[in-house]
């Protein structure tokens, strides 16, 4: 089991979390999302390693941005 956390700038409503959850559950390997709205963490399980840029990817796509 792996876990990764990253930080998303951009959210601001439960629909934004939803996004963020549905993109990144796309990715093979992942079985949890957890977002955390107010400080903007989203927290990534997985039965393997995720590429962090696939998660970036996926966040991209939701329509917000993965801060480094």
């Amino acid at each position: 089991m792996s876990t990764t956390t990253f930080t998303v700038e951009g959210m601001t409503c439960g629909h934004c979390v939803a996004s963020v959850t549905q993109e990144v559950s796309k990715l093979d390997g992942v079985t949890t999302v957890d977002v955390d709205l107010q400080s903007g963490k989203v927290t990534v399980e997985s039965d393997q390693p995720v590429d962090d840029a696939a998660v970036e990817a996926a966040v991209d796509e939701a329509g917000y941005t993965v801060v480094r």
